[in-house]
């Protein structure tokens, strides 16, 4: 991803969890936490303790991150892919909020629709001799029934927020989650089947021939049990399979 990337994914993240941009530009962005960010990412649960037995009601932080290297000051956090608090922020999305109901900042003084997308963020797993996880972003729109790949890419370059915007209104799905989910689910397994899966036979070439090693080494009859629990190891390690995980996503309120 480019670093106007996650640029657009912190300026999405801290809006949508009621943050104030205090100064947002290209590779600086400063945000006046509230104190459920702070609690969240700040670890300083002794000052939150305190402060609340003092009956006071506490000051969030501010938080400058830096996203251009070439913008780094020493004074302020770098952060990129990688980083702990790039980590951090992932984690407590998925932990806290993995499923999210959010809508498209829009600025306006008429009447706008605001139609709903199903976001899943999936983790295809290939397991086998080799291990490979790939990230598949797909929104559904449950209107017209339109699917977009990479729909976290396109929701970056939107500002969301938890409350729906002065003068807008929703447009209720056509399609119902259930189906919504079938859908994706057969697009999935279409991306699977179009794969190459060389590696799958490459793996159970291997499988088959760690079992007849492992059978060469325990003659007939020599310790059966053993040798078959030896195999069935050798099965789970080899054996090539594929899965799905649903990471995050929701159902995001977007104008047409």
């Amino acid at each position: 991803m480019a670093i106007n990337s996650l640029h657009g994914f912190l300026q999405s993240y801290f809006t949508a969890h009621n943050c104030e941009l205090m100064h947002n530009e290209d590779g600086v962005l400063t945000v006046q936490l509230t104190e459920k960010m702070d609690r969240a990412l700040m670890n300083r649960p002794f000052y939150w303790h305190y402060i609340k037995n003092m009956g006071h009601p506490g000051q969030p932080k501010q938080l400058t991150l830096i996203t251009d290297p070439e913008k780094r000051d020493g004074k302020h956090e770098w952060i990129h892919y990688g980083s702990p608090r790039l980590h951090q922020i992932i984690n407590h999305l998925n932990e806290r909020e993995k499923y999210a109901k959010l809508f498209d900042q829009v600025d306006t003084n008429q009447k706008t629709a605001l139609y709903p997308w199903l976001v899943s963020n999936i983790k295809i797993s290939y397991r086998g001799k080799q291990k490979k996880d790939e990230m598949i972003s797909i929104g559904l729109h449950l209107v017209n029934g339109i699917m977009k790949l990479e729909m976290m890419e396109e929701l970056q370059h939107k500002v969301l927020q938890n409350a729906i915007p002065d003068y807008c209104y929703t447009i209720s799905p056509m399609i119902k989650l259930h189906s919504g989910f079938k859908r994706i689910e057969k697009v999935l397994q279409s991306y699977i089947q179009d794969q190459d899966h060389d590696w799958a036979e490459a793996s159970r070439k291997t499988m088959e021939e760690e079992i007849d090693l492992v059978r060469h080494f325990y003659k007939e009859g020599s310790n059966e049990h053993e040798m078959e629990k030896e195999i069935e190891e050798i099965k789970k390690r080899y054996s090539p399979h594929i899965t799905f995980e649903v990471i995050n996503g929701g159902i995001f309120y977007l104008q047409d």
